[in-house]
């Protein structure tokens, strides 16, 4: 197989393996598959960078990425975490953002890269309705990277996917 063409096409099927929290997101949309690397042997190595240390979704996603990969006839698949540097929301393509907002949770702004660090992000706007007159609810959603809050305007409860 065609190195290029073999790195390629596990990128693509890369793209069919759901971040397990936020399913309608890929692992790829997630900005979390930092390399593949084709190896002499027909495997690859697949290089990951978790949201964040602690995530405990980590060991879910490598297993899946293993599986997609061996299922599309890949031999070996080696995962590897590289935490550095850190993953950021910048790193969620713009696929993945829309993705987010019409899932109903509301993708991040600028992350503490281009903005500074805020406790309570002003302009969180509704994805349902679109209003920025919003109020937050908890800093902790479902998961430790979204926050609750509620549109003052529809009155529906909805996640934002915090910028880091």
């Amino acid at each position: 197989m065609n190195a290029v063409a073999g790195a390629a096409r596990a990128w693509a099927v890369l793209d069919g393996v759901p971040d397990p929290e936020i399913p309608v997101l890929s692992v790829r949309d997630l900005g979390i598959v930092r390399d593949v690397i084709e190896r002499d042997d027909g495997g690859v190595e697949v290089v990951l960078t978790p949201t964040y240390s602690g995530c405990p979704a980590t060991e879910v996603i490598a297993d899946s990425v293993r599986a997609a990969l061996a299922a599309a006839g890949f031999g070996p698949v080696t995962v590897t975490q590289r935490l550095a540097p850190a993953w950021t929301t910048d790193w969620i393509s713009a696929e993945g953002l829309r993705k987010l907002h019409a899932y109903g949770i509301a993708p991040p702004g600028a992350s503490a890269a281009q903005a500074s660090i805020r406790l309570h992000p002003r302009g969180v706007a509704c994805p349902r309705c679109g209003s920025a007159d919003t109020e937050r609810l908890s800093a902790f959603g479902a998961t430790a990277c979204k926050a609750l809050y509620r549109c003052r305007a529809c009155r529906e409860p909805f996640e934002h996917f915090k910028p880091l």
